[in-house]
């Protein structure tokens, strides 16, 4: 006989989400998500019995990954007046973005040693609507901090091999680069790249229209810089990563870098896959980044890439400035992009089109990016990761308008762009975001891998 005290109660969980597009590792299919406390505890049938203090029913909307883009330009603090964390997490949030790395500049000062780090955590501290971490920067001169930033949690290094935009982080040559590649290995973190040649870069005084302004950074200067890192790599063992890859002919060096034992990644960005050269207005310097657009063959190339896992995964590279730095000339205008809150309908809109599905826009944007931080309980519905989840309409047609983002600013280059596809709900470890009073964004420390 057996004892009433003998038997369990059932489980009940704090939140079901059901949907019919539920996007799992494995692939895309009917499911109900269970939610227990921040983290997802079971995975069911769509229709299975499931006890649960509140149950969502999206029906046919998608139940994705949130994503995690490890590529954003927040400069807060010193200039918060480009962004700054409540606005950029907010509009992250907004988007389906529940993780961002936040990039050693453009910030004042940048975080190239612990007490810039220090700074920019007590900048962030209550203003973050997701889960927010931060890259370390390694410009010339301070090698000996690399390691405290590494055990202060910074997810890893960057660093440009051509002038960044801002005096206070000047590239490395080669020889620094060596020397910050031989550091990052001992410590066992990775060096992320931005990749241009200055040797073949011109002067930009000169390229007022975008045709001109494309000229002084060809893809050659794309291709030898991403050689000099596989060479500098080769020397010293280092894990190294591409960022913001423009130029496709580089695909086949790191294709080819990886079949010789480099440890090497690489990452594109929406606006080279869904934006063209040959379609940028005369004057919108909203378009301007670096490297630079580039022609349609070029941004095809690209998509193949991805395709084929050449290139590892997709962010955004968001970075914003005040209206008054995007003047009509190519030349003094700030270059850079803002996209953050609408990446994941940019990149689908575009990938669908290319017969592309649900799970790989996921994987390109959440599990792969995720997997590359080391933030394993990020970027996937499993039982034990995080509840970081987004409802996205993947059918929704709608008109983008700059002065309805949330971004600090209204400049985008997706101003008046139709685009596919509409995240309708975000949830951070288990709460929907936009029904707290106040955001509940967590700081990340980088863990062992």
């Amino acid at each position: 006989m057996t004892d009433a005290s003998d038997i369990a109660a059932p489980v009940v969980y704090d939140l079901v989400l059901r949907s019919r597009r539920t996007v799992l590792p494995d692939g895309e299919r009917p499911a109900a998500v269970a939610i227990a406390g921040e983290r997802i505890a079971v995975i069911g049938d769509y229709t299975e019995p499931i006890s649960a203090r509140r149950t969502e029913d999206l029906g046919d909307l998608a139940l994705l990954p949130g994503l995690v883009d490890t590529h954003v330009h927040v400069n807060e603090p010193g200039r918060t007046e480009w962004e700054g964390f409540a606005t950029a997490t907010r509009a992250a949030a907004a988007g389906g973005v529940t993780t961002l790395i936040d990039m050693p500049l453009n910030s004042l000062p940048p975080t190239v040693d612990t007490a810039a780090l220090a700074a920019k955590r007590e900048a962030a501290k209550g203003k973050t609507w997701i889960d927010t971490g931060f890259w370390g920067g390694a410009i010339p001169g301070n090698e000996t901090e690399l390691k405290a930033l590494h055990e202060a949690g910074v997810f890893g290094f960057k660093c440009f091999t051509a002038p960044s935009g801002v005096d206070e982080f000047p590239p490395l040559d080669r020889a620094g680069l060596i020397r910050a590649c031989t550091t990052t290995a001992a410590l066992g973190t990775v060096l992320i790249v931005h990749a241009e040649n200055p040797d073949h870069l011109r002067d930009t005084d000169t390229a007022p229209g975008f045709a001109d302004f494309l000229v002084t950074r060809p893809p050659g200067a794309e291709t030898d810089a991403v050689q000099g890192v596989i060479d500098a790599a080769k020397a010293t063992r280092a894990r190294v990563h591409i960022l913001h890859l423009s130029a496709a002919a580089a695909i086949e060096q790191i294709h080819r870098a990886r079949r010789d034992g480099v440890a090497i990644t690489a990452e594109t960005c929406p606006h080279y896959l869904a934006l063209a050269a040959e379609h940028v207005p005369d004057g919108a310097t909203a378009y301007k980044c670096c490297p630079p657009l580039r022609d349609a063959a070029n941004r095809d190339a690209l998509w193949d890439g991805l395709a084929r896992g050449r290139i590892d995964f997709v962010v955004s590279d968001h970075s914003p400035s005040p209206p008054a730095m995007k003047t009509g000339d190519f030349a003094t205008s700030w270059g850079g992009i803002a996209s953050l809150q609408i990446g994941l309908p940019v990149v689908w809109t575009e990938a669908r089109a290319r017969g592309h599905g649900l799970a790989d826009v996921a994987r390109w944007m959440s599990r792969g990016p995720a997997d590359f931080a080391g933030l394993h309980r990020k970027g996937r519905i499993a039982a034990g990761a995080d509840a970081d989840l987004v409802a996205f309409d993947p059918d929704r047609e709608w008109t983008v308008r700059g002065a309805d983002l949330l971004h600090r600013h209204p400049v985008t280059p997706y101003d008046g762009r139709r685009v596919t596809g509409r995240a309708v709900a975000t949830w951070l470890r288990g709460k929907r975001i936009g029904t707290e009073a106040a955001p509940r964004g967590r700081q990340l420390h980088r863990s062992p891998r």
